[in-house]
Parts: structure tokens; C-alpha cells; sequence
């Protein structure tokens, strides 16, 4: 059992510690050598750029931008682009690592990547975030591309952003529409891809309910996070009889012991931009939404909020991590301990990963899949990973986190291996 002072410590970790951190325990069940270990770590590739802007008010202000790309042994690297205060190299590195152990676990052709500007974008008009994001792809461009780096929509980014970013690719390189994902359907988008990750945290909550003996319809949901995929995975557990009871947005929290009605919900915020003041609801401290007793609890929003402290005190039977790295190295240890089951978030919130891949299939074969089959397409990738995780926790006798680790680096170095260390 973990000590205070251990837990303590591992929650001191920086997000690319903690990955590394559970990087090193799969290591150890997989018998990596020292060398292997050292490459599969370290990231092959980090782009820093400034960008001078001149804002609507004339001055000029200089943004950072960055770009990790963690490993390509398995194929192109993948990942989304936040704009976002805490965007800086620590943050891209985890993130990064992050996307290559999700690809891999799901297996699908990708490596990792991931970055974005450190910058405040609800302060900055559309036009600024327009010049922002152009002037971010040509400072980079040399280094993504449909066979190199593909991003993709992430915090405070969407369809627009990555249409912006198409378009100032095509421009240099020529009309490359499988330069990016998470693209509106007008311009070689998937359908199905602006759900994905919430259906896929949804696939994977049913999944995790049946192992763990949780019956669905009528179990009480507590959500942290109501953007984009905490919205879509509350509408389609609501669609499939769940009761989700509290949700919380950037703005507050609220509860409802009888659950919300969703399709409302979402009108409001819709309308709104937030979900307080939500008509039947009552208002909850952001800091005890996490100590409300439910079923399943679904961490949909910035990673970190579930450290030690936070995990002692949550009355849960299930966690699913919808948002990247939502527990800490500690709060992890915590949960373990007393037993709850965390669906970690590499395969939890794989789900906009998988339809990313689908949609830069479409692009590159010029071939457009009709919805229902990126949906089963979906669900199949999402439950065969799901299984594969399950199967090997009880063969190995280790939590769901930890396999999942051991599933994807295993995949990931025999990969490195095969290409260039034999």
C-alpha cells in the first residue's frame, strides 16, 4: 500500500513524468532493455516557434508554438492542436507519448504527436485566431504533411481551426486535404468524426459497466467537462438510459438527483454557454463535484483534477478518463487501492483517434464512407481494444491502466525493433 508521502510524491510528477512513470511499470513486466526503453521514451522530434501577431487593437503581441512528435515507427505521427494558457513543452511531451501508446493500443497505423499555442483564445477574436493559426502551420509546415504529422482538433480548437489549417497547408504544398482530421464534412471531413471521442467513451462505459457488473440504464453518472466530448458522451448515455446527475463546464457545476433531461441541457448551454442557472438544477461547488456518489464517474475535461486528495474522497464504482490524463500518478495509486476500476484515458477517449484514421483513409483513397459504417467501424475498433486490455489486466494480474501500457509498448517496440534495431 502506498504511503502518504508516496502518494504525495507521485502527485509532484509533471504530465510527462507521470507518463513515463506508468511507461516504466509496464517496462518492467515486459523485460524492456535499458536502450529500448531510452528510445521508446523520448520523443524523435520538438518544434518551438514564436509568432509575432499584430492584434485587432494594433499591437503586437508574440505567441509560443509548439509541436512534439514522439515516435513514427508504426506510421505518420497523430495528434490534436490546443490553444490553451498551459500549452508549453512539458505538457506536449506527455500529450505526445500519449497518442503514441493510444494508437498503438488500438492499433491503428499512427504515431504520436501533439501541441499547440500558448495563448487565451475566449480573449481573442475569430480573425486573430485565424492569423494565429496560419501563421503557427507556416512556422511548421516543413514538418507535418499526410504521410509526416497529421494534427487534429483539441482544446479549444474545432473544425474551423483545422480548416484554417488545410487551407494555408494547401496553399504551399498543394491541395492536401489528408493533412489534417476533425475537418468540416465540406472539405473532405468524416462524417461521424465530430462525435467520435464521446461515442467512443460511450462504447467503452457500456463495455467497462458489463465487466465490472454495473447495470446502465438508471446508473448515475457524475461528468466533468461538457465541450465537446463531454456533451456528446452525456446525449449518448442519456440515449442509452443512463441518469447523468451532475455536470460541470468551465463555469460551474449543478446537480439533479433525478438526472437531467439532456437534450435540454445541451439547448442551454447551447444558448447560455454554460450549464448553470440550468432550470431544476442546483448549483454544486466544482471542488465536491467529485464526492457525489454515483456509479460512473466520467473525467471529460483538463487532465490533473483527480490527484490524491481528490481520489480518497470519491464515492464511485467505475472511472472512465474521457479527458487526457484527468489522474494523476497518485490519484491513480489511490483508486487502485480502493479497488475502483479506472478506464485509462489511452483507450477510454481513443475513439476521435480511431475516426481520425478513418477520415484520412477517406482522403487519401478519395473514398467517402457513408456514417453507419464509420459508427460499426468504431464500435468494433473501440470493444476489440477494450477486450484486449481486460484479457490481459487478469493474465497479468494488473490494473486496466497498467495493461493497457503494456498492450501498446509492446506494439510500439516491436515495431522499432523490426525496422531498424535487428
Amino acid at each position: 500500500m502506498a504511503t502518504a508521502n508516496e502518494i504525495a510524491r507521485l502527485d509532484k510528477f509533471s504530465a510527462y513524468e507521470a507518463v513515463n512513470f506508468m511507461f516504466d511499470r509496464a517496462a518492467d513486466l515486459l523485460n524492456l532493455p535499458e536502450a529500448e526503453r531510452v528510445i521508446l521514451k523520448r520523443p524523435f522530434r520538438e518544434v518551438k516557434v514564436e509568432l509575432p501577431l499584430k492584434m485587432d487593437n494594433g499591437e503586437w503581441r508574440v505567441f509560443n508554438g509548439y509541436r512534439v512528435q514522439h515516435d513514427n515507427s508504426r506510421g505518420p505521427c497523430k495528434g490534436g492542436l490546443r490553444y490553451h494558457p498551459s500549452v508549453d513543452e512539458d505538457e506536449s511531451r506527455a500529450l505526445a507519448s500519449l497518442m503514441t501508446w493510444k494508437t498503438a493500443l488500438v492499433d491503428i497505423p499512427f504515431g504520436g504527436a501533439k501541441g499547440g499555442i500558448t495563448c487565451e483564445p475566449q480573449a481573442m477574436s475569430s480573425d486573430e485566431k485565424q492569423k494565429l493559426t496560419r501563421a503557427f502551420i507556416r512556422a511548421i509546415g516543413d514538418f507535418i504533411g499526410p504521410q509526416q504529422d497529421i494534427p487534429a482538433p483539441d482544446v479549444n480548437t474545432s473544425q474551423q481551426t483545422m480548416a484554417w489549417v488545410m487551407d494555408e497547408y494547401s496553399a504551399r504544398y498543394g491541395y492536401s486535404p489528408a493533412v489534417v482530421t476533425g475537418k468540416p464534412v465540406h472539405l473532405g471531413g468524416s462524417f461521424g468524426r465530430e462525435d467520435a471521442t464521446g461515442r467512443g467513451v460511450t462504447t467503452i462505459t457500456k463495455a467497462a459497466s458489463r465487466a465490472f457488473g454495473i447495470t446502465l440504464r438508471g446508473a448515475r453518472v457524475v461528468l466533468q467537462g461538457f465541450g465537446n466530448v463531454g456533451s456528446h458522451t452525456a446525449r449518448l448515455l442519456h440515449e442509452s438510459g443512463a441518469k447523468i446527475i451532475a455536470v460541470a463546464d468551465a463555469h460551474g457545476a449543478i446537480f439533479n438527483a433525478d438526472g437531467f433531461d439532456i437534450p435540454a441541457l445541451l439547448a442551454h448551454a447551447a444558448i447560455n454557454g454554460k450549464v448553470n442557472e440550468f432550470p431544476g438544477s442546483q448549483p454544486v461547488a466544482p471542488d465536491k463535484l467529485f464526492e457525489i456518489e454515483c456509479e460512473i464517474l466520467i473525467p471529460a475535461a483538463l487532465g490533473g483534477v483527480i490527484n490524491g486528495e481528490v481520489a480518497s474522497r470519491v464515492k464511485t464504482k467505475l472511472v472512465i478518463e474521457a479527458a487526457n490524463a484527468p489522474v494523476t500518478a497518485g490519484g491513480a495509486a489511490v483508486l487502485e487501492e480502493r479497488g475502483i476500476p479506472t478506464v485509462p484515458d489511452i483507450l477510454a477517449n481513443a475513439g476521435g483517434v480511431v475516426v481520425s484514421y478513418f477520415e484520412w483513409t477517406q482522403n487519401l483513397t478519395e473514398f467517402r464512407w457513408k456514417e453507419d459504417r464509420v459508427h460499426a467501424e468504431l464500435e468494433e475498433t473501440m470493444l476489440r481494444a477494450f477486450g484486449e486490455t481486460l484479457q490481459a489486466a487478469d493474465k497479468r494480474k494488473v490494473d486496466l491502466r497498467t495493461a493497457a501500457y503494456v498492450l501498446a509498448i509492446g506494439h510500439v517496440a516491436a515495431a522499432t525493433r523490426l525496422r531498424w534495431m535487428q
